[in-house]
């Protein structure tokens, strides 16, 4: 570990290491602020709030279903480093138009007709800039780093990674609205200035023609990768995931909001629980595993995952609010008779996750060979994304069918079970 620590101390993988952490730091925290903001001060119904909620999602995810194989193509072809300078450079940009919408929104000034599409817009362009700083930061690894320090930089970006989308999710629940606005300018520009000393990382392939016609790309990819019947059932079972993870993360600020009628640190708290949960799940599995890639535990996790869905549902339904009509604080909450079983069920769908989708992640890695893994992740990425997108719009159809949000968590556990399938066709077919 120490081995590892060394390597924050060197111009090849520090910069590149920072530019990572802010970025996903500045993502998570401009969303969450934009979504809790809207949800908890312009709009006052359930169904609209998980509509703008589920909305933000599907936007956020559109541009890694259109653009990933494109961005792959890119960080394959061109160096990597620049690519890197223009896409932070685009980030300032993106985020002073966030900026502008949340200052508007704040001061009430055309909230519906501008303020909102204007943050929806820069949102869109945040997903956009993340889908082609995404591939780099491993890709670039191998080219800086010596053999023997790429696993443990890898770790040390993922564990950068993390830190930061917690305490992003975290500070978008606490800080004003208006100083987000400006602290994700100041993380951007921040960014860039570390961007700008991450080392040349020029192609290692010879040049070929890019193909510019996202979806033929998109598609080309998905199908030369699809056709492995592993990588087939590993690549859908993880989308089923995300899907069910995507509907779970709309339906955090408006269920925290009608349902538990708590303000908006308690819906950070649920986004960070959940994030800490994936954590453990991951480190649960690595352990039981042993380091051997396999799905042998993967059906059992998902529906252990289902069955904490369906147990957050009946804590859910059983809450009694205050008496006084007055939205829990954190304080409020945490010393409600029900908030410790409602925080360890979601604890639970969060750890069952991360045990389910953390072996299968490794499948698209092993499986293949290594010069092949870069697109087999690329084309992963992309089912994913679609699979997320889609979460959105059945999330919005549930909600303008007039399903409420307590009500939709038993469709979602349902969706644990064509995951448990595909897990259990997996481990099957790797026996």
């Amino acid at each position: 570990m120490q081995a590892s620590l060394r390597l924050l101390k060197k111009r090849r993988f520090l910069p590149l290491f920072v530019t990572q952490l802010l970025g996903a730091f500045n993502d998570n925290l401009f969303k969450n602020a934009m979504v809790l903001f809207v949800v908890y001060s312009v709009y006052n119904d359930e169904r609209s709030e998980t509509w703008f909620s589920a909305l933000a999602t599907g936007i956020f995810i559109l541009p890694f279903f259109v653009l990933s194989a494109l961005s792959g193509q890119l960080a394959d072809q061109r160096d990597k480093a620049k690519i890197i300078r223009y896409v932070k450079a685009a980030e300032i940009a993106i985020m002073l138009v966030g900026a502008a919408g949340l200052a508007m929104i704040w001061s009430g000034i055309a909230v519906h007709i501008v303020a909102i599409p204007l943050l929806l817009v820069a949102l869109f362009a945040m997903g956009v800039h993340s889908t082609f700083f995404g591939p780099i930061k491993y890709a670039i690894l191998p080219q800086h780093l010596h053999d023997d320090e790429v696993l443990g930089g890898t770790g040390l970006v993922e564990a950068g990674t993390y830190i930061a989308i917690l305490a992003g999710t975290i500070l978008a629940g606490i800080i004003p609205v208006e100083v987000a606005a400006i602290a994700i300018v100041i993380t951007a520009v921040v960014g860039y200035v570390a961007g700008r000393e991450v080392p040349p990382a020029p192609s290692l392939l010879e040049e070929q023609p890019i193909d510019f016609h996202v979806i033929r790309s998109a598609v080309t990819l998905v199908r030369a990768t699809m056709h492995i019947p592993r990588l087939f059932l590993a690549i859908m079972a993880i989308s089923f995931f995300w899907a069910v993870g995507s509907v779970l993360f709309i339906h955090f600020p408006p269920l925290v909001k009608n349902v538990l009628f708590a303000d908006k640190p308690v819906a950070s708290l649920f986004l960070a629980i959940f994030s800490i949960g994936i954590a453990i799940g991951s480190i649960a599995i690595n352990r039981l595993l042993k380091g051997h890639v396999s799905a042998r535990y993967a059906p059992a996790s998902v529906i252990g995952m289902g069955l904490c869905i369906v147990a957050f549902h009946i804590v859910c339904a059983m809450w009694v609010p205050g008496s006084d009509g007055k939205m829990l604080s954190l304080g409020g909450f945490l010393a409600h008779p029900l908030a410790i079983a409602l925080s360890a069920c979601l604890l639970g769908v969060a750890t069952f996750g991360g045990m389910f989708v953390v072996p299968l992640y490794a499948f698209l890695t092993t499986t293949v060979e290594k010069c092949e893994a870069a697109r087999t992740v690329a084309a992963n990425n992309i089912v994913n994304s679609g699979a997320m997108v889609t979460g959105s719009l059945i999330a919005i159809g549930l909600s303008i069918a007039g399903i409420s949000v307590v009500n939709q968590l038993l469709l979602v556990a349902l969706l644990c079970l064509p995951c448990a399938w595909l897990a259990w066709r997996l481990h099957k077919a790797c026996d």
